[in-house]
């Protein structure tokens, strides 16, 4: 009853007095416009400071990651590998479907409907890292691939606003220049996996001695589920993580419709077996290697 009489007086006032109920509307008119001309004029400032000093993303366009430099003797045999990063570039085309699959569900499935950013993904992170600060625990972000090319490849890993904002901008300028299998391509060669590996195909070497298309449905998964933190997803170290994050990427999979409930169910069922790679036969003639090391650096440079 009390609600109805409220509503009630509030129309009796609204009969009674228009010109007022005008007056108000034009005051609350002008309020909202005085906050979006605030707001935008804020964002354009912020646009302006930080975008001053951003790295050159173009640079993206023709960027050819490190690889490994491999020295044979005469009859085949590895004599050295040189290498700052272990990694094999391999390109967008040649990379299993389930390897992106799998990475999508685990890091962007809104990858390529986005445009740098993923807003819902955003929201999300935000409620989450409010119980996250009051525990004192890093905040979880919502960094989308794009994202992470900028940081990984053009900025630094400092937690700080100013470098999430950096980080945000370059996202949007990267979108608008390179197509999203480039950035896709520039993500899964670069991404550090553990173990010394950089990239996909150095990871499947590494962790199963295989190459990109003899993964299975769940060993592309664990890979997947790396890039969040590779050291704690070591199956060697911590294998019962190792798989809870393995088939957690496959419930995702299953979600996003790139696996069925049959498939990923069969995946989790197969235990975790990491296998050591086997290097190829090598020659021991380390001062023989480290003199060939400095003739290719005097030739060719670093």
């Amino acid at each position: 009853m009390r609600s109805g009489e409220s509503v009630g007086r509030s129309l009796a006032w609204a009969v009674a007095y228009p010109e007022g109920m005008v007056k108000l509307s034009k005051f609350l008119l002008v309020c909202a416009v005085l906050v979006a001309t605030a707001a935008c004029v804020l964002v354009g400032i912020t646009i302006w400071h930080f975008g001053r000093d951003l790295p050159d993303h173009q640079q993206l366009a023709h960027y050819q990651p490190t690889i490994t430099t491999r020295v044979h003797a005469g009859d085949g045999r590895l004599l050295a590998e040189y290498a700052a990063e272990r990694r094999i570039f391999v390109p967008i085309q040649a990379i299993p479907k389930p390897v992106i699959n799998a990475f999508l569900s685990a890091e962007d499935k809104n990858f390529y409907s986005h445009h740098g950013i993923d807003p819902i993904s955003v929201v999300r992170a935000a409620i989450t890292d409010v119980g996250r600060l009051h525990a004192n625990r890093r905040p979880v972000g919502a960094s989308t691939i794009t994202q992470q090319v900028a940081k990984n490849m053009l900025l630094t890993n400092e937690v700080s606003i100013e470098r999430k904002v950096k980080e945000i901008l370059l996202a949007t300028r990267i979108e608008a220049a390179l197509p999203k299998d480039r950035i896709l391509e520039l993500y899964l060669n670069e991404i550090y996996l553990g173990a010394g590996a950089y990239g996909v195909a150095a990871a499947a070497l590494t962790y199963f001695d295989k190459s990109l298309n003899e993964l299975t449905l769940g060993e592309a998964a664990f890979l997947a589920g790396l890039p969040k933190a590779p050291n704690r997803y070591n199956p060697a170290h911590f294998p019962q993580a190792a798989k809870a994050r393995r088939d957690w990427v496959l419930d995702r999979m299953v979600e996003d419709g790139t696996a069925t409930s049959a498939e990923a169910t069969l995946a989790e069922a197969q235990p975790l077996e990491p296998r050591r790679r086997q290097e190829a036969e090598q020659i021991k003639a380390p001062y023989f290697a480290e003199e060939v090391r400095r003739e290719l650096l005097t030739r060719y440079g670093e």
